[in-house]
């Protein structure tokens, strides 16, 4: 069973590895053999430990990316400033009268 928390989904067991380890089992007649039981639930129990580790590290790598695509739409949301003819003519002029300057020829009024 998963129960949703702040965007999270958190899994709701109903076992970990200290209650597999110290489950007690009653004995029959005609049961299961003790050390046949214990070896598989040893397996079991490495097997928790290995899912707790890998769910561990999803999480953690999800974070770290969910983290990284909110700093990049940041970075994206953030206009380059315009430029416009207007900007660039006056640059022109601007250099034109750097490297000519009274070369040019000025229209006459």
């Amino acid at each position: 069973m998963e129960s949703q928390t702040e965007g999270r989904f958190v899994m709701e067991l109903k076992l970990d590895t200290k209650t597999i380890l110290e489950k007690e089992f009653k004995q029959a007649i005609r049961g299961y053999k003790q050390e046949e039981v214990d070896w598989f639930l040893d397996d079991v129990i490495q097997d928790y430990e290995t899912f707790k580790k890998e769910i561990a590290r999803l999480q953690e790598e999800n974070t770290r990316l969910k983290s990284e695509v909110n700093s990049s739409q940041r970075r994206s949301q953030t206009p380059a400033p315009q430029t416009t003819n207007i900007d660039i003519i006056q640059r022109i002029a601007n250099l034109e009268r750097e490297v000519f300057g009274d070369k040019l020829v000025q229209p006459e009024e």
